[in-house]
């Protein structure tokens, strides 16, 4: 594995994250103990350094479980931790992004990952109540206490992250280095607003959900003679909004892709996304060391530019207005005249 620098900052990061929501048996999904042990071995023994939770996955046993795999050698990791959703369902003040949420939240994850600091705690969804200057100056007081390294945000609209990025330089507070969001090949909408943010702003981008719940394995593409692909879709339950037409006509083509690169689908999918600009970097899991080796096996893969246009073209989305109205021939006619053509653009990130 190799590694990256992490937004305008100076942390160097393996170039997959390891996600631990699957970490602790709470949530009748996940893992037991000895199994997110081998898993965390599996992924150390890769390369990786860089390791994702937050305080409420799996009730809070993926941080006890992290706190015991790191504790031999806690700096060697890049450790990150959310906060924003409710700990405690009956409290008003038990969720969200308020200074006394984050502050108690903070606390509770050192607590429980035994350790004094977090190398990045991250904003984990917008609320849409908390005044921004109370987020921006409650993260920037943990910072400079030392129980914080860096701060990230997590599933915030665009306009939200630029605003708080422009008043932290403005007032000499720490910025956001990283952003997090569900991107993937069945899933490219953030391609409209975040991911052009992110890289105007130098944020390194961490994509969850990269297989979009399992519908980038090709399980639920039937292969089976006789079963049609609406039958291979029944029973499926938490990911009802990722699979339709669109998405199984995208993994239909990754199945193919993935036969001539004689890989699993999975392995192409997280492939296509480190071919991504901007340096994505997919947060990988699993269940299981098998899946997070199968996963882990993407490193080895290498698409075509063949392969890269045609999972392009069946996963593309419209990027809409104004984007679509901007780059039309007849506005860009109407802003440089005659020159449009002979005008080379800002070498940055096009999307």
């Amino acid at each position: 594995m190799r590694y990256k620098i992490l937004g305008n900052s100076g942390l160097r990061v393996s170039e997959l994250c390891l996600g631990t929501m699957t970490f602790g048996e709470d949530w009748q999904f996940g893992a037991d103990a000895d199994t997110s042990r081998d898993m965390m071995r599996v992924f150390c023994e890769a390369g990786g350094n860089f390791i994702d939770t937050a305080d409420v996955y799996t009730m809070g046993s993926s941080e006890r479980l992290l706190g015991e795999f790191i504790s031999h050698d806690r700096d060697f990791f890049v450790l990150s931790s959310k906060y924003s959703l409710s700990t405690r369902h009956d409290d008003p003040n038990g969720g969200g992004n308020s200074r006394k949420h984050m502050v108690r939240a903070l606390e509770a994850s050192l607590k429980r990952l035994k350790t004094d600091y977090l190398d990045i705690f991250w904003l984990h969804a917008w609320d849409g109540l908390t005044p921004l200057e109370e987020v921006m100056r409650g993260l920037d007081d943990l910072v400079r206490s030392g129980k914080v390294a860096y701060i990230g945000v997590s599933d915030t609209p665009a306009w939200i992250v630029s605003r708080a990025n422009m008043m932290a330089e403005l007032r000499g507070w720490s910025a956001f280095i990283g952003l997090q969001a569900e991107y993937n090949l069945a899933a490219r909408t953030p391609e409209r607003e975040l991911l052009p943010m992110a890289d105007a702003l130098n944020l390194g981008v961490l994509a969850w959900a990269p297989l979009a719940g399992g519908v980038l394995t090709g399980k639920y593409v039937a292969t089976e003679e006789g079963v049609s692909a609406s039958d291979s879709l029944r029973g499926v339950r938490m990911n009802g909004h990722r699979v339709g037409e669109h998405q199984m006509a995208i993994a239909r083509m990754l199945v193919t892709v993935a036969r001539e690169c004689d890989a699993a689908p999975a392995q192409v999918a997280l492939a296509w996304l480190r071919h991504r600009p901007g340096h994505v970097i997919p947060i990988v899991a699993g269940r299981t060391c098998d899946q997070l080796k199968q996963n882990l096996g993407c490193l080895a893969i290498t698409l075509s530019d063949d392969q890269l246009e045609r999972l392009d073209r069946v996963s593309a989305v419209s990027l809409g207005f104004p984007h679509d109205f901007l780059s039309s021939q007849p506005l860009q006619r109407a802003l440089f005249g005659y020159c449009d053509d002979l005008i080379d653009p800002p070498d940055r990130v096009r999307y």
